[in-house]
């Protein structure tokens, strides 16, 4: 009886330490632990971890010849979803972290073999790298596989196991969804299988979309089927706040220090992908900027002030080969202070992003029209927040 009693309580301090790292909201238990049973109970979950919650978020998109409105919509809404995302908290009140992954098909430039089927990108959290793929797609005519896309990116991705993550596939073309050799209804099963929930988005009229079985592959996850026209002009409100992001973010780019074999190159990427930003609209290089003021725009492969947050991280382990030439001749004590100098100064200025961006929101809803929202955002943002709801994620705003 004695021993029942030790698996009893090792259980409910088990369940207790594994609560405390679910998005799920639970019940917190009121009981008194006996010292010798919470170790024995702790040497068993040291062992494995939880995981850290993550959305995990694969976009499938159409590059046959008709789709380039698409693919503009993509690039120029990318932002408004990290945006959003960056507000999100799981019910326990922990921040996910988000991972996209990028899947191409129906180009005909494709290896037919593949099924005209390409991994753009795998799941990343490197915002830069995911707009450089975006931008590197061009559209070209081609057979439309959605069955086979969709188990593709099932079988390939690693979705991870940890129940509370949001899974979510979005796929968008115009073709019927029930083409190719593999049916989508097994597809589809694959998907509610490994709990990733199948939104699709059809790019024409609704009800022809029913009619080509794109309603009815949503329906079979439980997701969402949206009908968008993908052709659609966008129209951006300029606001008078426009332009002082836009400088804020000229600034926030001279507080990332390089480091390692990957500091040069990434550090260009991030400029180019400013300017891709700006040449598609100015709202839309300002929507990047304020990507660039949150927590999930995090660059600690190749910045020394992102890496610094890291509990582990130490200037001594560098080689200071790998460092700035400006740095190189400095002391540990020297290194230090200037990365501490730019972390206070990019968090002046994130603030003060942030606080621009709040005011050019109020201005953009007191002047609100028809059309100047993206029909791709508005769909995506709409199924992710319903579905984000049952796994008891919500947003401070």
């Amino acid at each position: 009886m004695k021993n029942v009693k030790q698996i009893a309580s090792i259980g409910l301090v088990a369940l207790f330490i594994s609560s405390s790292f679910s998005c799920e909201a639970k019940p917190k238990l009121k009981t008194t632990i006996d010292p010798e049973k919470t170790i024995i109970a702790q040497a068993i979950t040291d062992d494995k971890k939880p995981e850290k919650n993550v959305v995990k978020i694969a976009l499938l998109l159409d590059t046959s010849n008709s789709m380039d409105g698409l693919i503009n919509q993509a690039k120029a809404q990318l932002w408004d979803i990290v945006n959003k995302f960056s507000y999100v908290k799981c019910g326990n009140e922990t921040r996910p972290e988000l991972q996209i992954a990028l899947y191409e098909y129906g180009n005909s430039s494709l290896e037919a073999k593949d099924g005209y089927i390409r991994q753009v990108i795998n799941f990343s959290g490197d915002l830069d790298e995911i707009s450089e793929k975006l931008f590197s797609l061009t559209t070209n005519g081609g057979d439309e596989y959605c069955g086979e896309v969709i188990n593709t990116s099932i079988k390939d991705l690693d979705w991870g196991k940890n129940p509370d993550n949001l899974k979510l596939i979005f796929i968008a073309g115009n073709e019927p969804f029930n083409q190719g050799k593999l049916d989508y209804k097994d597809a589809t099963v694959n998907a509610k299988e490994k709990g990733i929930v199948v939104n699709t988005i059809f790019c024409g009229n609704y009800n022809q979309g029913v009619n080509s079985y794109w309603q009815n592959g949503a329906q079979l996850t439980n997701g969402e089927y949206i009908a968008i026209d993908h052709n659609k002009r966008v129209i951006h409100i300029d606001t008078p706040y426009d332009e002082v992001i836009i400088k804020l973010n000229k600034k926030l780019n001279t507080t990332y220090v390089s480091y390692g074999s990957l500091g040069h190159s990434k550090m260009e990427l991030q400029s180019v992908q400013d300017e891709k930003a700006s040449e598609m609209e100015e709202a839309v290089m300002v929507k990047r900027a304020v990507s660039k003021s949150s927590r999930l725009y995090n660059n600690a492969s190749w910045d020394l002030v992102d890496a610094s947050k890291d509990s582990d991280f130490s200037v001594s382990k560098i080689d200071k080969k790998q460092l700035p030439k400006e740095l190189q001749s400095k002391s540990t004590k020297e290194i230090e202070d200037y990365i501490k100098s730019k972390k206070q100064e990019r968090v002046t200025i994130q603030q003060q992003i942030k606080e621009a961006n709040t005011k050019r929101e109020a201005f953009i809803a007191k002047n609100q029209k028809e059309g100047s929202k993206g029909e791709l955002e508005n769909a995506m943002l709409s199924a992710i927040v319903k579905q984000a709801a049952t796994k008891n994620y919500s947003w401070d705003k």
